[in-house]
């Protein structure tokens, strides 16, 4: 009897201690969106009631994110968002399945290069080439020919892709948009686990490699959709480096968040330390994490799934 009540003594305090850890972690992890949440609604005599931190005693979040929305401008903002960056990530999603379809599930010359090829693309960050890839946009030509054209007949049909959405567009169409590398890999980790005797059910009845990839590879990569849009959205939603070299004016969210400081100085709010600015500034912050993590709840379920199906196998 003593044996099993020490038993249920000790079980109930490893239980305990489990979830005082778990708590302070997802404390850790919570923390800073609770931070933004308050202090975004805090009013500037909110700021000086040091022992009111997390139940202001004071709310004025109409004027913090009014201000935001104006500093930001927040709607064209959005709209320019999901015409250069959302619609490039989902064109990047359909391109980056056909090229890993293909490391996949072929064998052909030279692909042991190509893998090469796809892991320096991963490796190699964006800003390093960013300066080729603004040249070859400013006057984009397709193996010289264009160029060529113009060396006969001196006329320059070379087209100036920079402020516009083809910018964002071409690169994932080709499979070599932001971050395509590890998009790819992902999808090949998850056709290599696919039933090859699918595919060659499908063959013999006559149905070439189109076919196949359309009527099986793709009914059965829904898991890994899910990774895939999630990862293209979050970096593409992230995105300043591209969007801030390729556009000159509606510029999408993320630019605008990271030029606010500028902004608001603007209009008379210097410095990072005054009340008023602070919760300006988180105001923006909530209003640009806003839609990604209304997106993130709906497909949550989903994509913890696809992460168990899709895990990086060797």
């Amino acid at each position: 009897m003593k044996k099993r009540m020490k038993w249920n003594v000790k079980k109930s305090v490893i239980t305990v201690l489990r979830l005082l850890i778990l708590l302070a972690i997802g404390y850790i992890i919570i923390y800073p969106l609770l931070y933004m949440i308050v202090t975004s609604l805090k009013s500037r005599e909110a700021f000086y009631a040091s022992a009111r931190v997390w139940i202001p005693n004071m709310l004025d979040p109409i004027y913090s994110f009014a201000t935001a929305i104006q500093a930001t401008d927040y709607w064209n903002s959005l709209r320019s968002t999901f015409l250069f960056e959302i619609v490039a990530a989902f064109i990047e999603v359909v391109s980056c399945s056909v090229a890993a379809y293909g490391f996949a599930r072929f064998k052909f010359k030279g692909k042991g290069i190509f893998m090469a090829g796809l892991f320096l693309t991963i490796l190699i960050p964006e800003n390093m080439i960013i300066i080729p890839r603004m040249v070859n946009y400013s006057r984009m030509d397709f193996l010289g020919i264009l160029g060529g054209i113009e060396s006969l007949a001196g006329i320059d049909l070379r087209p100036n892709l920079i402020g516009t959405p083809w910018a964002f567009y071409l690169p994932s169409l080709f499979a070599i948009g932001l971050r395509s590398g590890i998009l790819i890999f992902i999808y090949i980790q998850f056709f290599k686990s696919l039933p090859s005797e699918l595919e060659e059910a499908a063959w013999v009845d006559g149905a070439g490699p189109i076919r196949t990839f359309i009527s099986i590879a793709l009914p059965s990569s829904g898991v890994v959709f899910v990774t895939v849009i999630v990862f293209a959205v979050i970096w593409h939603w992230n995105d300043t480096i591209l969007a801030s070299m390729y556009l000159k004016k509606d510029y999408p969210l993320a630019v605008m968040l990271d030029r606010i400081i500028t902004t608001l100085a603007s209009y008379g709010y210097y410095g990072t330390k005054r009340p008023e600015v602070i919760s300006i500034l988180m105001a923006s912050c909530l209003l640009f994490i806003l839609p990604v993590l209304v997106l993130y709840m709906i497909l949550q379920r989903w994509f913890i799934e696809s992460i168990d199906h899709v895990g990086i196998k060797g």
